[in-house]
């Protein structure tokens, strides 16, 4: 994963050991900020007097900003470092959660949200950017682990949202709170993260020749987009569609629709948290294919057998060949020759943004031409390609390592 033939040897410093628990932190606390305001979302629906039509409009500013804002961070991390872009976007973030809470109408919501998910989305950016950099200079294998740290922020900061809600805290106060707490553990730890210097590419250290980068838009890099495409696009839809299409199609009540996305997202963090192990002890380019064919074997095998219980299973599945799939590609991306890390993830990050917007509606606009289970036939198909592009992949292939996480 980190030999030459992929970037140049990065500076020494002598330990990773408070940079990783720096960007540890902050990946937790961007999952738990983020996912603790889901539980308000009917609260904020009724006090604004939103239709359904009217909060999926409204709900789009998060995806939208974050996607605007990945292409903003391609410039803005090469001239700042990642360290420095934590730290601003972190502010921004905490700053503006709470005021979400505060909007009087469907335009302020959108335009709170569309500016909170800026400052996420270019947060999830330089921190995965700051990852690679503490990936290289350590030789240890972290993406994996650190994307199962978000989840596992996501989980307790929808339960936090869930208890505020129940204790009758507003949106505004708990994020507030939160924001507050996240700035003074997290913000502070992130001065102790890599400086800009640690992120420099192999062209950068080449007397900072602009004849040698690499475009963005190489083979190598298009093809991690691709992969990135897909298999957001897949857990957009996952997310979206696997309630109703649990509830409507096969008739599933009680606790059993909520129950799909469940397995779904405790499954990608299972593999999210032993990825790191997994992707030191097998090569990414062998790892993904083979998780990714348990997706498509699984869920599409589940489609075909229409049966709730089974489908769980089959959700189950496309959790398992998904878990790894973004952090690994992340990691390839930060270390492709001659272009900058930050630049390389925000272009990952802004395919893998664009198939998380397209999927759901795509899921739907199928499902009225012909039916939802034939819609969701899409998600096997691109877990079968996502087998061969993670198969194919030069980026992945050179993403092996034999060093310890």
């Amino acid at each position: 994963m980190f030999d030459a033939t992929t970037r140049a040897e990065a500076p020494a410093y002598p330990s990773v050991r408070w940079p990783r628990i720096a960007v540890t932190v902050v990946f937790f606390a961007h999952g738990l900020l983020f996912a603790a305001w889901t539980a308000h979302i009917p609260e904020v629906k009724g006090h604004l007097g939103l239709t359904d039509g009217t909060l999926g409009f409204a709900l789009a500013g998060p995806p939208i900003g974050s996607v605007l804002a990945t292409i903003a961070s391609s410039w803005l991390l090469p001239r700042l470092g990642s360290r420095r872009i934590v730290q601003i976007t972190m502010i921004g973030a905490c700053v503006a959660a709470p005021l979400v809470g505060l909007t009087g109408n469907l335009a302020t919501l959108f335009a709170a949200l569309f500016t909170w998910g800026a400052f996420q989305g270019t947060l999830d950016v330089a921190m995965n950017t700051q990852a690679i950099a503490i990936e290289r200079t350590g030789r240890q294998v972290l993406m994996s682990g650190l994307h199962g740290g978000w989840s596992v922020g996501s989980f307790v900061g929808a339960g936090i949202g869930a208890l505020a809600v129940v204790a009758g805290v507003s949106l505004s106060l708990q994020q507030l709170v939160l924001g507050t707490l996240i700035l003074l553990t997290a913000g502070l730890l992130t001065t102790r993260m890599l400086p800009a210097s640690a992120e420099r590419s192999d062209a950068d250290h080449d007397d900072q020749r602009e004849s040698g980068s690499t475009s963005r838009w190489s083979g190598g890099m298009v093809m991690l987009g691709a992969i990135a495409f897909a298999g957001m696009l897949c857990e957009g839809a996952a997310a979206d569609w696997a309630a109703v299409y649990l509830s409507g199609p096969l008739h599933a009540s009680g606790i059993v629709p909520g129950l799909g996305y469940a397995v779904f997202a405790l499954a990608m963090v299972t593999v999210r948290l032993s990825g790191n192990r997994l992707l030191t002890r097998f090569r990414a380019d062998r790892l993904l294919p083979a998780l990714a064919v348990i997706a498509t074997v699984g869920f599409g095998g589940s489609l075909v057998i229409g049966q709730p219980v089974v489908s769980l299973l089959g959700f189950a599945c496309l959790g398992i060949g998904l878990g790894s799939l973004i952090p690994a590609v992340f990691s390839a991306a930060g270390r492709i020759s001659g272009l900058h890390p930050g630049t390389a993830v925000a272009t990952a990050s802004a395919c893998g943004w664009a198939g998380f917007v397209l999927g759901p509606p795509l899921i739907g606009r199928l499902a009225t031409f012909a039916s939802l289970p034939v819609a969701l036939g899409v998600l096997p198909l691109l877990t079968a390609l996502i087998v061969v592009g993670t198969r194919t992949s030069v980026a992945l292939r050179h993403g092996g390592s034999s060093v310890s996480p």
